[in-house]
C-alpha cells in the first residue's frame, strides 16, 4: 500500500484556487470544529500559536476525516522539526523566513527519504504509516510531501527568482505582515509600496510554475490578494473570528 495521495498538492498542481483559514488555538477540539466550515485548507500555526509535537498532533488526528487539508507551519525550518512533523502525519509543511536558494534547498532536502534527502527512516512505528499499516510509505512518500516556503522580508524578496528555480518548493506564501514591517511600515500591508511589491512577487511566483500564496485578515485584502493572483489564499484566523463574534454579539445586546 502506498503513502495516501496529497489532495492540496494535486489542486495546487492543476492550478486550481484553495481557500484556507489560519488557526491559532492550538486545541484539537477547535481544529475539529474548523474542519467542519468547508475550507480548502487549514494552518495549524507552529510559529505564533502555543503548539508543540504533541497538540500538533491531535489536530492532524482531529483533521484527519475533515475536507479541509492540514498545513502544517514550523516555527523554524531546522531539519529535525521537519522530520518529526511529517511522521506524526502531516503531508504539507509551510515554513516561515526563508531568505535564499540554499535554505530552500536544505528544506527540499528534509523533506524527502535519502539518497535524494535526509529524512531520518523510521516510519513503521510512526502516525504517518499508520504504525506499520502502509508497508510502501518510504518508497512512494516523497511525491505527496509538498513544501511551501514563506518570503517574508526584504531578503526573502532579493532572493525570490532564486528560491523559485528550486526543484521540490511547491509554492511560495508570502508574508504580508512581516515584509512590511521590513519595509518600514510597521505591520501595515496596506502601504501602496507594500502593495506593488507583493503584487510583483504573486506574479513572479506564477510565472514560474510555483503556486503563489498569501493571508488575508479582512475582506478589503483578501479580495485585493485575489485579484493579484493568489492561488492558495488564507481569509482568515480562528482567534479573530471569535473575538470579532464575540464582541459583536456583546456589543449587539449590552445596554
Amino acid at each position: 500500500m502506498p503513502a495516501p495521495k496529497n489532495p492540496f498538492k494535486q489542486a495546487l498542481t492543476k492550478g486550481e484556487m484553495q481557500i484556507g483559514c489560519w488557526m491559532s488555538f492550538a486545541e484539537a477540539i477547535t481544529a475539529e470544529i474548523m474542519g467542519t466550515a468547508g475550507f480548502d485548507w487549514l494552518v495549524i500555526d507552529g510559529e505564533h500559536a502555543p503548539n508543540d509535537i504533541r497538540s500538533i498532533r491531535d489536530q492532524l488526528i482531529a483533521l484527519a476525516n475533515s475536507p479541509s487539508h492540514a498545513v502544517v507551519r514550523l516555527p523554524v525550518g531546522e531539519t529535525w522539526m521537519i522530520k518529526t512533523v511529517l511522521d506524526a502525519g502531516a503531508q504539507t509543511i509551510l515554513v516561515p523566513m526563508v531568505e535564499s536558494a540554499d535554505q530552500a534547498r536544505e528544506l527540499v532536502r528534509a523533506c524527502q527519504y535519502p539518497p535524494r534527502g535526509v529524512r531520518g527512516v523510521g516510519a513503521a512505528a510512526t502516525r504517518a504509516t499508520m504504525y506499520g499499516t502502509i508497508p510502501d510509505y518510504v518508497a512512494t512518500a516523497d511525491p505527496e510531501i509538498c513544501l511551501l516556503v514563506q518570503v517574508e522580508n526584504l531578503a526573502g524578496m532579493a532572493a525570490l527568482d532564486d528560491i523559485l528555480q528550486v526543484e521540490g518548493v511547491d509554492g511560495v506564501f508570502i508574508g504580508p505582515a512581516d515584509l512590511s514591517t521590513d519595509m518600514g511600515c510597521k505591520g501595515d500591508s496596506t502601504v501602496p509600496e507594500v502593495r506593488t511589491a507583493i503584487a510583483d512577487a504573486l506574479k513572479r511566483i506564477r510565472a514560474a510554475g510555483k503556486a503563489p500564496g498569501i493571508l488575508g485578515t479582512n475582506d478589503e485584502a483578501v479580495q485585493a490578494y485575489r485579484d493579484m493572483g493568489a492561488q492558495f489564499l488564507a481569509v482568515g484566523i480562528d482567534v479573530m473570528l471569535l473575538a470579532q463574534a464575540a464582541r459583536g454579539l456583546a456589543a449587539k445586546w449590552r445596554p
